[in-house]
């Protein structure tokens, strides 16, 4: 395994996002309501719009978007295939540097994904 856990990642993320709900509410609760009226399903499905967060997590190289996303889409049920597409277009689309996080995403797929 490389040098990082999305594991830890987004575990550290949740805590400090806590913070930011605590002394920050009106902004996050703000966020949140993007987020869901964003994400909710429409004509596309919420699994379509997971890819398509995860493609710009990783063409931003944010690794908790990264994490956070592949944890969404597992919970959808990806299959590896689907999640493997959505890679290849961002690294056409991106070149060599959207190719490492492509490959950190599937890093964390196969964390997220691997028997505990």
């Amino acid at each position: 395994m490389g040098s990082k856990s999305f594991v830890t990642i987004t575990a550290d993320l949740t805590k400090a996002m806590g913070t930011l709900r605590k002394e920050i509410p009106d902004t996050m609760h703000g966020f949140s309501a993007m987020h869901n009226g964003a994400m909710k399903a429409g004509v596309l499905s919420e699994l379509d719009k997971e890819l398509l967060a995860l493609a710009i997590g990783v063409s931003s190289r944010c690794d908790g978007c990264i994490g956070f996303h592949v944890k969404a889409l597992i919970r959808l049920g990806v299959s590896r295939e689907q999640l493997m597409e959505t890679l290849g277009v961002c690294i056409y689309m991106g070149g060599g540097p959207t190719l490492m996080y492509a490959a950190e995403a599937v890093r964390a797929y196969d964390e997220f994904t691997a028997p505990k």
